[in-house]
């Protein structure tokens, strides 16, 4: 009798003890927050970001005045409303705003701005509304004097308002609407790589590598990669190729026809577009290396990234030569520096290439060499070859025809 008393004291003991520590828990998170007059009223005007605002985390800690300040108090003084910035959000996420620094997430307004190409462009298109170039670039950092709409910020190109997931930013869908399309479709090409069907069959069981577990390991954002967005580094041991990417970087203006730097390197360092020391380049391909090497032996890992390294230097044969026959051009009298340009060719102009042979010539350097070499490092091989590698060939055919056409014109 006193050994099944004791018994069921026990049990009551047990009950009283999860009664005290858990069911007030749970009362604590039923328990509404109560309202700030920014709720009341956005629950009005604007319902919908309420909802999102109040179910993620940060809805059950802050109030809206925590980002957008409180001097905004009525419809009549919207302009007073602070827009945020990532010194906003370092307040509460100094770490990770750090890491974003270091990163090219946070040079890429920076980038987007040193196009000669921008300056051409309506605002509409270029900089200006969200729309095009800025819609995407906006993830990197700007003066307070350009946070001019809302969503213009930089964390919330990953971290979507107003429920601000952190879920929703480690999910690689996250990533595609930037990193999509004509002159990094990464998406398209990881999502039909091997690593992408792994995914697309078995999402949540972490078998298959998406962006975030190759690119911010460990959660890391410091997005960084080893040959940077336009494959470009220097020095360069191969002296073949190394001249091949003297005659890339003069035509994209950041070296002059002697070989001298000119302004625009200074813009390159800014923005970290190209690798300018070895050890910046080995620091980042040694990070890829021990990524790999968490699912894939280590040597196997090293030869499969010095095989897209082998794919840049092929296309760039190619591309140089291209280059070389416009150039000659120019040098020629055949053709003539458009007013307000510096260089000729100008790469860096894009789309606003003045004749058929420097349209071509933008082609192989923004779409057709882009996919070659981003094919290659995600495990796309039909990108890599079809997309990318032919594309290029057909283009330097049509590049030397062209030039033809133009030499017997002008004789």
């Amino acid at each position: 009798m006193e050994k099944r008393f004791g018994k069921w004291l026990a049990v009551l003991m047990a009950i009283s003890l999860v009664a005290i520590t858990v069911f007030p828990v749970f009362a604590a998170k039923a328990k509404p927050a109560k309202k700030s007059e920014c709720i009341t009223c956005h629950e009005k005007v604007t319902p919908g970001i309420v909802t999102q605002f109040l179910s993620g985390k940060m809805g059950k800690t802050l109030d809206c005045s925590s980002c957008h300040g409180s001097e905004h108090k009525s419809a009549g003084d919207v302009a007073k409303v602070q827009l945020p910035s990532p010194e906003t959000c370092a307040k509460c996420h100094a770490k990770r705003v750090k890491e974003y620094r270091a990163g090219k997430h946070a040079l890429a307004w920076a980038a987007m701005k040193a196009m000669p190409m921008i300056t051409h462009q309506p605002s509409a298109v270029g900089g200006g509304d969200l729309k095009g170039c800025s819609a995407c670039h906006k993830v990197g950092e700007k003066a307070a004097t350009e946070l001019k709409h809302y969503g213009s910020g930089a964390c919330d190109s990953c971290h979507t308002r107003h429920s601000f997931s952190v879920k929703e930013a480690k999910d690689p869908r996250a990533c595609r609407t930037c990193h999509m399309g004509f002159d990094h479709p990464q998406w398209e090409m990881w999502q039909t790589s091997k690593h992408g069907t792994i995914w697309e069959i078995e999402p949540t069981t972490g078998r298959a590598p998406t962006c975030q577990t190759c690119h911010m390991p460990d959660g890391g954002h410091d997005v960084m990669t080893a040959w940077g967005f336009l494959a470009l580094r220097l020095p360069e041991d191969d002296k073949e190729w190394l001249a091949n990417r003297v005659t890339i970087l003069q035509a994209i203006g950041v070296l002059d026809d002697k070989g001298t730097p000119t302004e625009r390197l200074d813009a390159v360092k800014g923005a970290k577009i190209a690798r300018l020391t070895k050890e910046d380049f080995d620091k980042e391909r040694n990070k890829m290396i021990d990524v790999c090497s968490k699912c894939h032996a280590r040597n196997y890992a090293v030869e499969n990234l010095k095989a897209g390294d082998d794919v840049i230097r092929e296309v760039d044969k190619i591309f140089a030569d291209s280059i070389r026959t416009v150039k000659a051009l120019y040098d020629d009298g055949i053709l003539q520096k458009p007013e307000g340009w510096k260089y000729a060719p100008d790469l860096l102009q894009f789309y606003e290439a003045k004749t058929a042979a420097e349209q071509e010539l933008y082609l192989i350097f923004l779409e057709y060499r882009q996919r070659a070499f981003q094919g290659a490092f995600h495990n796309n091989p039909d990108y890599m070859h079809w997309y990318g590698w032919a594309k290029v060939k057909e283009a330097a055919v049509r590049i030397k025809e062209d030039a033809a056409r133009l030499r017997k014109e002008h004789r």
